[in-house]
């Protein structure tokens, strides 16, 4: 079965009342929650970790500053924040010394990531290379695979390119709004995938209250 980490995101920020979401996925079923460095402060970071924890829920920060100082500003607060995974983030040997020893799951972007939101380019064969020597690194558990945000790659060969060569778990970010693409991103074995966009906007089955997305995103991830 594949991961759904619900992000508490839209147009690649934090939104502003994630607390209150975080509040009303309570007793869904859902085991992983994320949010983005944009849009929160360090404080903030930490406080929806709490919140998340107290919920029995695995959290996940994604960076996606696009300067070098800003990404390293979030890591250091990712690190300081309690989160258990850290996705995303361009400059990976960087990240990986700063998270070796850590006892967090370090995830960045394989690949040539630029823009806001974030956009991938580049050939499948670099990127799955990218991921090989990215996951290779003590201190780098995994990849943060912006599948749907290449403009040219096919999804299902991008994603099981990148899931044979690396050599950690591979999560899909980004622009998933259904059961077609969440059974692809399984078959082609991602470990993971992210949602958050498509939840606010109300796009997926179960709405328009965001609990019932919730459940009906989980029911799809379950029959994968």
């Amino acid at each position: 079965m594949i991961n759904f980490v619900f992000m508490l995101t839209h147009d690649d920020r934090t939104v502003p009342d994630a607390a209150d979401v975080l509040k009303s996925v309570a007793g869904t079923g859902l085991r992983h929650v994320g949010f983005k460095d944009v849009g929160v402060t360090p404080a903030e970071i930490r406080t929806l970790a709490d919140q998340a924890h107290d919920l029995g829920l695995t959290v996940m920060l994604e960076v996606v500053s696009t300067s070098h100082a800003d990404e390293m500003t979030s890591l250091e607060a990712a690190r300081a924040g309690g989160v258990d995974w850290v996705l995303g983030g361009t400059h990976g040997e960087e990240g990986a010394a700063l998270f070796r020893g850590s006892g967090q799951r370090y995830c960045p972007f394989p690949g040539t990531v630029s823009g806001h939101p974030s956009v991938l380019s580049g050939e499948i064969e670099d990127i799955a290379a990218h991921a090989a020597r990215l996951t290779a690194l003590d201190g780098v558990h995994g990849v943060d695979l912006l599948t749907y945000r290449h403009a040219g790659a096919d999804p299902y060969d991008l994603t099981a390119a990148v899931a044979l060569a690396a050599g950690g778990p591979v999560i899909v970010a980004g622009s998933i709004t259904g059961a077609a693409q969440i059974a692809l991103m399984s078959q082609a074995g991602a470990w993971g995938f992210t949602i958050g966009g498509a939840v606010f906007e109300g796009l997926l089955p179960g709405g328009p209250d965001v609990a019932g997305q919730i459940r009906a995103v989980l029911a799809m991830a379950a029959g994968s």
